[in-house]
């Protein structure tokens, strides 16, 4: 394939407003691209307007190479701060700017340019590799939950996410939970506070006794670093002279296996009983969203594959590490079999920022090293 038209399509995509939303859009124009190249697709319905895409090439079962992306973006944020359209792709000065750019269409379009260049060039492939592209990775890895019941990874023997990693290849990450918490109290009068139970005030009983217990010891991990507990959003009241009947806070905490997602979970759910012994408190916790510690070997053979591929083809050191950030991978582990993951992509520090870019050279290269990777993976 010409240089010109790996760019291209990744500026074709970039150029679609999937924000949360609207995959179907991206699964159709990578759908027809596969076509041209005579490689079948199945697209899984998520939603309306929501498609995952699944596409495989090559003969045998004994290894299945998984290539895996997210076709959802985030909100741009005030366009005003933007130099150009973020769902306009604009090249200049070696980058791709736009929003998705870098996380991770740019990961994503890798991944299918390297699948047709394999057909492409007749690569004798002694086992399968499959492409999963999924939908709502940004708001809770939803696609990646519903093709791993679906069986959709229950064959795969290995599996590279593209996230943004730039020259970096991630073995292992952070679980994370999304929770929140309802205080129900009983409106009155601000002048008469006795007749009404203010839900602010237990509601803080909350957030001070959760924030004690989750920070008087650091829990730590040599590779993943510490646990991390924040509330990040809080809402309560109607009006300045009414004591609050409702008020309710939301938070993220950050997993690891010293401190994992079970443990985590029952604490809260400790805290809350706790408080609701107290004859007035009346606290509800409920668990939004609970994505579990990826633990894969960093010794895997998919890890010193690529790291070994991608030192030679760049010339520089490929370190093998942890992220506090969550992943699909969050979901994909819970398929029949086990197998290793890694999450290695073109990219930087620029996802969800105003002026998201992707490096161009950073892209071309990771076409190059997924197609090496597969091909050494698949056949040795």
């Amino acid at each position: 394939m010409e240089k010109s038209k790996k760019i291209q399509i990744l500026k074709d995509i970039i150029d679609i407003e999937s924000v949360n939303g609207n995959e179907k859009a991206v699964a159709d124009y990578l759908a027809d691209l596969f076509k041209e190249y005579k490689i079948s697709t199945k697209q899984v319905a998520y939603d309306t307007d929501r498609n995952n895409l699944v596409a495989e090439i090559g003969n045998g079962t004994s290894k299945v190479l998984a290539f895996s992306g997210h076709m959802d973006v985030v909100a741009p944020g005030n366009l005003a701060d933007w130099t150009t359209d973020p769902f306009k792709a604009d090249e200049r000065d070696g980058k791709i700017y736009g929003r998705g750019s870098c996380d991770m269409k740019s990961g994503l379009a890798a991944m299918v340019i390297a699948m047709i260049e394999l057909v492409e060039e007749k690569t004798e492939l002694n086992g399968k590799i499959k492409l999963l592209a999924t939908v709502g990775e940004e708001v809770g890895e939803l696609g990646a939950a519903q093709l791993t019941k679906e069986g959709y990874a229950d064959d795969v023997t290995s599996m590279i996410i593209g996230e943004p990693s730039g020259y970096r290849i991630i073995y292992t990450h952070q679980g994370s939970i999304n929770f929140s918490v309802a205080s129900k109290g009983k409106s009155s009068h601000s002048s008469m506070p006795k007749l009404g139970i203010n839900a602010i005030d237990y509601l803080v009983e909350f957030y001070t006794k959760a924030n004690h217990e989750f920070r008087k010891t650091v829990y730590t991990n040599d590779v993943l670093g510490d646990f991390i507990y924040n509330v990040t959003m809080i809402s309560g009241g109607e009006q300045i002279n009414s004591i609050p009947e409702k008020a309710t806070l939301e938070g993220n905490i950050r997993t690891i296996p010293e401190y994992d997602n079970q443990k985590t979970i029952e604490k809260l759910n400790e805290i809350i009983e706790d408080l609701n012994k107290e004859k007035e408190c009346n606290l509800t916790l409920t668990i939004e969203a609970n994505k579990l510690v990826v633990k894969s070997e960093r010794d895997s053979d998919i890890a010193h594959i690529a790291q070994k591929i991608a030192e030679t083809k760049t010339g520089q050191k490929v370190p093998l590490l942890g992220m506090s950030g969550t992943t699909d991978a969050a979901e994909f582990i819970k398929a029949k079999n086990t197998f290793p993951i890694i999450v290695f992509g073109p990219g930087n520090e620029t996802p969800h920022q105003v002026n998201e870019y992707v490096g161009v050279d950073n892209y071309l290269d990771m076409i190059e090293v997924y197609k090496e990777v597969a091909k050494e993976y698949i056949n040795h």
